[in-house]
């Protein structure tokens, strides 16, 4: 049993909107001393201390953890997990009683290999698509398998292909060719040496955020995002142009079959298979008529999602965290906020394709009940300038979430930078 420390100083991993997100809700804690973000953003650079550090270099996280009395790292994205830190800080005599919130490199395979994922579904009876997994070995029986199926198809790099590497094709011949492509070809580079193809499951997405401390587990609020770059869901698949939670669709009696089937199953698999786990399992999920199934599981939460779900959060983080390193989550009562939230993101334009740097973004100062989470931004000569893709997320509540949505657009006027672009239709189809 970790002593329950009455502050800490606590280290935040990453640098994009969920990381500014999580920077944000843990400095409101009364446990937080001193908070740290590597690298961080021009968001964190205003709450916390951002380290200029890459989140995949575990010896230079080592030093600035011993050197700044580390007791607490959330690790935001799926990278270092995948990579493994946090077997690195278990394995380590000076690291070892840090807490970790993530889970351990095995389990981060579920994240790590659509694969692996896909296995552990099919062992634990949770509901998914049928599939077959393929290498450049067996392209031909891919391409068998794919003439078995109706359209559309879907093709699923098995590695991590940043968000980017999974195809839906309408045509067989294409579905065939762009299979070569990623087998053959590396479309994806070493992601997509093995590409997991599976039968298209016709719905509509949403997604599920739990908290496991391994023994135990709690649902955070639902959330669903708006993926494609264009109005309509047209266009270039992004990292996310907008999250709205709660999900409207998603009735007490749905929320309830997602427990039992998908939940629940999920977290006694993990313990079955000894896969340690102390963290958020992510789930992504697709509605087919009344029924939930999985499309796939992250190992982290999501963004633009986290934008809404942890600021529904009521309850004090850090305790949460603490509990789930403890193994006590089971003794945590979660509160959350009845309002709606829901979130905006302004992108570069050009995005999710090539896109400037460098623009300068104005009248952040001017945006009034709504929340702003940087996310590719930083600070340059006292200016926040653009830094990546998805530069800032505008998220606000609101008695329903077309109230929220509004209050998002009307703080949107108001923010600037060259070629700043947006999704005008966040929660059309609900």
């Amino acid at each position: 049993m970790r002593k329950q420390n009455l502050t800490m100083n606590i280290l935040v991993l990453g640098s994009g909107g969920r990381e500014h997100t999580f920077a944000w809700k843990i400095a409101q804690s009364q446990h937080c001393n001193k908070l740290f973000v590597a690298p961080g953003n021009s968001g964190t650079d205003a709450i916390a201390e951002n380290l200029n550090i890459s989140v995949t270099d575990f010896v230079e996280i080592k030093n600035v953890v011993l050197k700044n009395d580390i007791q607490l790292v959330v690790v935001g994205p799926e990278d270092p997990l995948v990579q493994g830190v946090h077997d690195f800080f278990l394995n380590d005599e000076e690291l070892k009683y840090v807490s970790v919130i993530g889970p351990e490199q095995a389990a981060a395979e579920l994240e790590g290999s659509k694969e692996f994922a896909k296995e552990f579904m099919m062992r634990h009876n949770i509901p998914t698509a049928a599939y077959e997994s393929f290498t450049k070995d067996n392209v031909e029986d891919g391409y068998k398998f794919l003439e078995t199926l109706q359209p559309p198809y879907v093709l699923k790099a098995d590695g991590l292909a940043a968000g980017k590497g999974v195809l839906i094709l309408n045509d067989l011949a294409e579905a065939k060719t762009e299979l070569k492509n990623m087998l053959v070809d590396a479309k994806f580079g070493d992601a997509s040496t093995k590409v997991v193809i599976e039968e298209f499951l016709d719905g509509i997405e949403l997604s599920c955020f739990v908290l496991t401390d391994g023994k135990d587990y709690k649902i955070l609020p639902t959330a669903k995002d708006y993926k494609r770059i264009g109005e309509g869901d047209t266009g270039l698949n992004t990292g996310g142009m907008g999250a709205v939670s709660p999900v409207p669709f998603a009735t007490q009696e749905f929320l309830d079959k997602i427990e039992t089937r998908i939940v629940k199953p999920t977290v006694e698999g993990l313990k079955k298979d000894n896969l340690p786990y102390v963290g958020f399992i992510f789930i992504g999920l697709i509605k087919v008529g009344d029924d939930p199934k999985v499309i796939e599981y992250n190992v982290r939460m999501g963004d633009p999602e986290t934008e809404v779900v942890l600021p529904r959060l009521k309850s004090d983080l850090v305790e949460i965290f603490q509990a789930m390193a403890n193994q006590t989550l089971a003794e945590v009562d979660i509160e959350i906020d009845e309002r709606a939230a829901t979130t905006i993101m302004m992108v570069s334009g050009g995005y999710p394709e090539a896109y400037e740097k460098g623009k300068e973004i104005t009248g952040i100062e001017n945006v009034e009940d709504s929340i702003l989470f940087h996310a590719g931004a930083k600070m340059q000569d006292d200016k926040v300038v653009t830094s990546g893709g998805r530069v800032m997320a505008v998220t606000s509540y609101g008695k329903t979430y077309q109230e929220a949505i509004k209050k998002s657009y009307q703080n949107i006027e108001k923010l600037h930078f060259d070629k700043m672009y947006y999704r005008k239709d966040i929660g059309f189809d609900l």
